[in-house]
């Protein structure tokens, strides 16, 4: 099955927080990334099959505009990213998020 890549930028750790946590718990997918985009603003990827990742960046969506002051400021989907963007960007599973990797 394909594998593809959610993307959340929000404004502040806490939107970020509620997002991460409303994803991994809507569908079956692995936290890959997450750390600060710019001037306050986070970041959280994830990685699963394309439908899991649809229905956790949607989830992810409404939970971060929920939280009092949060902003969702961004969100993307890439269905099946080709190696060499797997290569580039930090959308890979690694060490430290294989143990939770779900499929």
């Amino acid at each position: 099955m394909p594998m593809a890549v959610g993307a959340i930028e929000t404004l502040g750790f806490p939107a970020v927080l509620a997002s991460a946590d409303a994803m991994v718990k809507a569908a079956g997918v692995t936290i890959v990334y997450y750390g600060i985009a710019e001037s306050g603003r986070m970041i959280v990827a994830v990685r699963g099959h394309v439908a899991e990742v649809q229905t956790a960046v949607a989830a992810g969506i409404v939970a971060g505009e929920e939280v009092y002051g949060g902003e969702v400021i961004t969100h993307y989907i890439i269905p099946n990213p080709p190696e060499n963007v797997e290569t580039v960007l930090p959308i890979h599973f690694t060490s430290k998020s294989e143990p939770f990797r779900i499929f």
